[in-house]
């Protein structure tokens, strides 16, 4: 089964957005529609999350090659990937270079982190709710407050729960995602090292606030990416563009016009 998609605009260039970890393609909403009166904008919902279809493991190449199913060598498109997202655009632009007239990668580097474990606290939480006997959206909230204090980080994990048919699911593959952490974490540095650098203009955009886009990761950023340009946007952390929407928007429009 193909991706599930979203568009948003009939005229201009293609814009195609790929979302992090827990994420689905509705959470660039205000983004697209923004770009909307000049482009056509694509949301997609990535492999084991949204209403896209879950797989038996994660793999950032055969991610990468779903996406560039959605799109054609004769309309190439902007790239856009925050994180789990940013990878799987990274791969795609590598692999199949035609499809990407310029990329926009959003709050990550070509490398493996060591830190992706964070995310099972998440995951274990969430799994540990019996949604056989969950009520409301508001008994959950509370369950996972422990674990995610955060307001905002448990509120966007919580947009993945659904009720359907009169049954609550998640619905991203979080059994998968636990399981396979580490390669959510990592990058196929195996199977893209040999490959030739991608050419198009390349925008990396960090928040200040985070640890996924440090100076120490430049090198790979630019081995891979030689016309890369970074902006970093002051006071955010990881989720740039949610937390500092309208910066993120002008950013990106720039890069669009530039």
């Amino acid at each position: 089964m193909p991706l599930h998609t979203t568009s948003y605009g009939e005229h201009g260039s293609r814009v195609v957005f790929c979302h992090g970890l827990f994420g689905q393609g509705r959470n660039w909403t205000q983004q697209a529609k923004a770009l909307a009166t000049d482009h056509r904008v694509l949301l997609v919902d990535m492999p084991d999350h949204g209403r896209s279809p879950w797989s038996d493991r994660f793999d950032f190449l055969a991610a990468a090659d779903q996406v560039a199913e959605l799109l054609t060598a004769d309309d190439p498109v902007v790239l856009v990937g925050h994180s789990m997202g940013g990878k799987t655009a990274m791969a795609l632009a590598l692999r199949r270079p035609e499809l990407v007239e310029r990329l926009c990668v959003v709050d990550v580097a070509p490398v493996a982190y060591e830190h992706a474990s964070e995310f099972v606290r998440y995951i274990d939480a969430m799994l540990a709710i019996d949604l056989t006997t969950l009520s409301s959206r508001g008994q959950a909230d509370a369950a996972l407050r422990d674990a995610v204090p955060d307001d905002g980080v448990r509120g966007f994990l919580l947009q993945n729960l659904r009720r359907e048919g009169g049954v609550w699911r998640w619905q991203p593959n979080l059994e998968l995602l636990r399981a396979e952490i580490d390669e959510v974490g990592g990058w196929p540095a195996a199977a893209l090292d040999g490959a030739s650098p991608y050419d198009g203009p390349v925008l990396w955009v960090g928040g200040s606030e985070s640890r996924y886009v440090l100076d120490d990761y430049a090198g790979a950023m630019e081995r891979y990416f030689p016309r890369v340009r970074r902006v970093t946007v002051k006071g955010a952390g990881h989720w740039v563009h949610s937390e500092k929407p309208e910066v993120f928007g002008e950013i990106v429009r720039r890069f669009l016009d530039g």
